[in-house]
């Protein structure tokens, strides 16, 4: 049986994947309940399947951390347009209801939406972690969304004088995603779903990511006219 993604992202950009380092399944949390969902507490098994996958990856951008961090700091101005085509809606000033795609596997789907507050950054670390979505329920999933990213200077070496130099942005991401499967799925050998479920989690970060870390590179390259010498897919791998 086969996996799907049903969403309108454009073919990947052609450059290396980040490295998911681990991807696990247990259990533990309680169900949500939504009286308007597809997969509802009695519907259900009552023991979720958690799927935890940590990343991690770099990107490049000719320009200063401090340049790079004064266009990061504003990031209503670049987020939603570089979020597209995911649907991203402010919640607050630093926080986004994102709608990622629709992805399943078995003839079960599943919409995911998440709220994801951009932190300030602390002592040079940008940090992102889940928040609710207001009057949103998720329908038989939870996510702890838990990112840092952090901004490396890098002098350039055919520079002697010192006098430009660009920055490394690294990032991690710590991702445990909860799934109340209905009983219809929870029939098939766990170790199936397992694997599967990695698997899917692992396409959708990997799908996100590329998109995103080459939109961010650009935009922020295009819209504070800096010259990038050499294009995004070539010096980067993932920003998210």
């Amino acid at each position: 049986m086969s996996m799907h993604s049903t969403n309108d992202w454009p073919p990947e950009p052609d450059q290396r994947s980040g490295q998911s380092l681990d991807s696990t399944v247990s259990s533990d949390p309680q169900p949500p309940v939504d009286e308007d969902s597809t997969v509802v507490a009695n519907e259900s098994d009552a023991t979720p399947m958690r799927f935890s996958n940590r990343f991690e990856d770099y990107m490049e951008v000719a320009a200063t951390p401090e340049l790079f961090a004064s266009y990061l700091d504003v990031h209503q101005d670049w987020f939603r347009r570089c979020a597209h085509p995911m649907q991203a809606d402010p919640i607050d000033q630093n926080s986004y209801a994102i709608t990622i795609g629709r992805f399943g596997a078995f003839d079960y789907y599943v919409e995911p939406k998440i709220g994801l507050e951009l932190l300030p950054a602390e002592q040079g670390v940008y940090r992102i972690r889940t928040v609710s979505v207001p009057d949103y329920t998720p329908p038989g999933y939870a996510v702890d969304f838990q990112a840092s990213m952090q901004l490396v200077s890098v002098a350039d070496p055919a520079d002697v004088e010192g006098l430009s130099c660009s920055t490394h942005v690294t990032w991690t991401l710590d991702l445990d995603v909860d799934v109340w499967f209905p009983r219809f799925i929870r029939v098939l050998p766990q170790g199936l779903i397992q694997s599967t479920g990695d698997r899917l989690l692992g396409q959708i970060v990997r799908q996100v990511s590329r998109r995103l870390t080459a939109k961010v590179q650009t935009d922020f390259h295009e819209s504070r006219n800096v010259p990038f010498s050499k294009s995004p897919q070539q010096k980067n791998r993932s920003f998210f």
